[in-house]
């Protein structure tokens, strides 16, 4: 938190994740050679758990309960696995882990500050399909802190694997030429759908947080100090306990060796003027909230340091106070007082938006434009504008925003398009990154066989017959 820019299920998986863990520490080691006969196991004495060993690719193996976590969950693009799940799981799972390899070996990262954002936000939709947070821990029996920390590792693999990807096809490009010869070669019915898009402008507004949270805030850090400076007690330890940011806390608030250009530049002047790994920073304010910071580390423009993370709690009252400002101003927008844009201009807190009329920017899949499909945007904006009409300016909501702070906003939909044929004249650039996501797909495809090949892998004997996407993986 300290870095820039299905609900039944969750539980399942993370109970399993918790007590296979355990069991591989325990019994497993280095599993390069391990017997796969169908006798293989891993038994764990403590939790009584019997788990196996089927597939290995390189030094990482695959577990029988590593496919059945998996089936639970469901495929990631939302199908079906069909009738050959036993089958693809399992050589999804292994492709998973040569791109997590190979991220490895080219040194990709992925920030404490992205992986907490991303969980945060699943966390926040799960809420919403609950109801309400304690529903959510109702049903999960479990916190809300503890699930933060369970997703923590499943969200930093899926990026990880993300950004190795994003390596492998960043020189591809595809010509006009290749958009429009691909294309009228298509059948007409087989030219695809563009989903609905639309374009957002959005005025937010922070509710204001009374002066006494903040004093309380900086008053624990302030005895957080005090206690490490005494002796009394380890920062780690603290950490542990206290701290907001569920990626560093159960390192004890450590974020790993990080460049500047990394970090939040308030928190990056700090944790780069420390000299003393024995002593405690000033208070640091960053816009997730209220640090401070610990030296452990420092070579060159890198550094390693712990942090303690607590965000000052919004209350109830600040918030509706903050939703009838808004609700006044979109009235008198409504009114014909001034506009949206004008509006957004003054009152608006959000940098990102605010210079722009408002107009919210997509910046998924490398490319930056104004036009989201519905399920790219944010769940709380996507549910208010979904019976919106063009023009219509939004009631004021609550919402989390991209550095998980709580906010509110109004919104104005500003463009509605229809889903619809694609058309080469309407919509090239949609058209153009179809194609240029089948190149990807292919040289993708291409990187999974080729690396197959250098690679060790062995696996239980019943897979010896599946049809797989991938050849080579049976030697």
């Amino acid at each position: 938190m300290y870095m820039k820019k299905r609900i039944s299920q969750i539980g399942v998986y993370t109970a399993l994740t918790a007590l296979l863990t355990v069991g591989v520490n325990a019994h497993t080691g280095m599993v390069s050679g391990t017997d796969l006969t169908p006798d293989s196991a891993i038994v764990s004495p403590a939790a009584n758990v019997i788990d196996e060993v089927v597939w290995v690719v390189g030094d990482e193996a695959i577990l029988k309960s590593d496919i059945e976590v998996t089936r639970l969950q469901g495929n990631p693009d939302g199908s079906s696995w069909g009738d050959d799940a036993d089958c693809k799981i399992p050589e999804q799972i292994a492709v998973q882990k040569l791109f997590l390899h190979q991220a490895a070996i080219d040194s990709i990262e992925v920030t404490q500050s992205e992986v907490a954002q991303g969980v945060d936000q699943r966390i926040n939709y799960y809420i919403q399909m609950a109801g309400s947070r304690e529903e959510l821990e109702r049903m999960q029996r479990k916190s809300i802190t503890q699930m933060r920390q369970e997703m923590f590792d499943e969200y930093k693999n899926m990026l990880l694997v993300q950004r190795m990807k994003e390596k492998l096809v960043e020189d591809i490009k595809v010509s006009p030429a290749e958009v429009r010869t691909y294309f009228s070669k298509l059948p007409k019915d087989s030219i695809p759908e563009i989903p609905t898009t639309v374009e957002v402008q959005i005025l937010t507004q922070t509710p204001k947080i009374e002066q006494e949270e903040i004093k309380r805030v900086k008053d624990e850090l302030h005895s957080y100090s005090e206690r490490v400076m005494n002796g009394e007690t380890s920062f780690q330890t603290l950490a542990r306990l206290y701290s907001e940011d569920p990626g560093s806390a159960r390192q004890g608030g450590e974020i790993g060796m990080t460049g500047r250009g990394m970090l939040d530049p308030a928190f990056a002047t700090v944790a780069f003027n420390l000299t003393d790994p024995r002593k405690v920073s000033k208070i640091v304010e960053t816009d997730f909230g209220y640090h401070i910071i610990q030296l452990i580390d420092k070579r060159g423009d890198r550094i390693n340091c712990r942090h303690i993370l607590l965000k000052p709690h919004i209350s109830d009252e600040s918030i509706v106070k903050a939703k009838e400002r808004l609700d006044s101003v979109a009235n008198d927008v409504r009114a014909g007082k001034f506009t949206f844009e004008t509006a957004t201009s003054y009152l608006s807190d959000d940098k990102d938006t605010k210079s722009n009329n408002g107009l919210m920017a997509n910046s998924s899949e490398n490319e930056r434009t104004s036009k989201f499909r519905m399920q790219d945007l944010p769940a709380e904006i996507a549910q208010v504008i979904d019976t919106m009409k063009v023009g219509d300016v939004s009631k004021a909501f609550k919402m989390v925003n991209s550095k998980g702070k709580t906010t509110c906003a109004i919104v104005k939909l500003k463009s509605r398009v229809e889903a619809h044929r694609a058309t080469i004249t309407e919509d090239f650039q949609a058209m153009r990154k179809i194609v240029l996501e089948k190149r990807r797909e292919e040289k993708l495809h291409q990187w999974v066989v080729d690396k197959i090949k250098d690679v060790y892998v062995r696996m239980n004997p019943r897979y010896a017959d599946c049809n797989f996407e991938y050849e080579g993986w049976i030697k």
